[in-house]
């Protein structure tokens, strides 16, 4: 019998990947079950967009140790600093890539992923959403993985290029990454940072679109649609690609391609019960999940036994 190749690391990483987000909407679930209630949907929706960026899209630096978050130190200012999130993404340079992520609602999703990641200590989590803690709610520059406030839906991707048009002019070889949520496009500071970025040919900036279909008040289409998402934003001057959310080949492919002179906007579609299907009964209201009955909670206590 011939022994079969060992994969390599490039027919590997889109395993990992399936692995992370699986890991990943665990434990956002673990955490929601224990807290009776949690952003499980958008754990459910965008587990493989943010495992393709840190496993295969950015290239970020290596941490020596799990990040050990201190406690908040106030805001910046009279000779006070503030503690800062990018530290799990590593040392800065002018090679490295940079994150953002504008939904800050999908901070708990983030600092679970980089626990996964083995970026942030697991303990850390313990601390979210308590006073003087910097695992914020609702993360700001001190949070996990953060590196701008961007509270306010629409703000991470002006802050975003914002960064990635300054290292253009220092000529930094860098990529700067932004993730939105889709219901950022009904704001219109989205669409004015969209059309300056294409007009002054930044296109080492990537944006990762989770076009779930959901925001806190329902269905993005009956709140607001913004359809034909691909459309309009092709007509502001970027690039655009639109893909199956939860297929990493398909999500890696478009920022694998030479920068030719646009904006990357890769809009990827989907589901807000992936993986936790009996999140289905609460729809349309999607965006918290907080438990009514003590019922309802076992459910998803059993759900969780059965993923781990």
């Amino acid at each position: 019998m011939t022994a079969k190749p060992k994969p390599s690391s490039a027919d590997a990483w889109p395993t990992r990947v399936a692995t992370l987000a699986a890991a990943l909407r665990r434990r956002v679930l673990e955490h929601t079950v224990r807290h009776n209630g949690g952003y499980l949907s958008q754990a459910c929706s965008a587990a493989e967009t943010l495992a393709t960026l840190y496993v295969k899209v950015m290239n970020l630096a290596p941490v020596a140790s799990p990040v050990v978050p201190g406690a908040f130190a106030g805001t910046p200012g009279g000779g006070r600093g503030s503690v800062l999130g990018y530290a799990c993404h590593g040392p800065r340079g002018p090679e490295r890539d940079r994150f953002i992520l504008s939904p800050s609602q999908y901070s708990l999703v983030l600092y679970a992923l980089l626990i996964e990641l083995g970026r942030l200590a697991p303990e850390a989590l313990e601390q979210f959403n308590r006073d003087g803690s910097t695992l914020e709610m609702i993360g700001a520059e001190h949070s996990p993985g953060m590196e701008v406030m961007s509270g306010s839906l629409g703000q991470g991707l002006s802050q975003a290029g914002g960064i990635a048009l300054a290292r253009q002019l220092k000529g930094e070889s860098g990529r700067t990454w932004v993730f939105m949520s889709d219901g950022e496009f009904q704001a219109g500071q989205t669409w004015e940072a969209l059309q300056t970025l294409a007009f002054y040919k930044v296109d080492r900036l990537g944006v990762y679109v989770d076009v779930n279909g959901q925001q806190c008040d329902g269905r993005t289409e009956t709140v607001m649609n913004i359809e034909p998402l691909h459309e309009r934003v092709a007509a502001f001057g970027c690039r655009v690609f639109r893909v199956d959310g939860h297929d990493a080949q398909a999500l890696a492919a478009p920022a694998a391609m030479e920068p030719d002179g646009r904006p990357l906007v890769v809009l990827a579609d989907t589901d807000p019960c992936r993986g936790v299907s009996a999140l289905r009964a609460n729809a349309p209201k999607l965006h918290y999940l907080r438990f009514k009955t003590p019922g309802e909670r076992e459910t998803y206590r059993r759900l969780l036994e059965e993923m781990i």
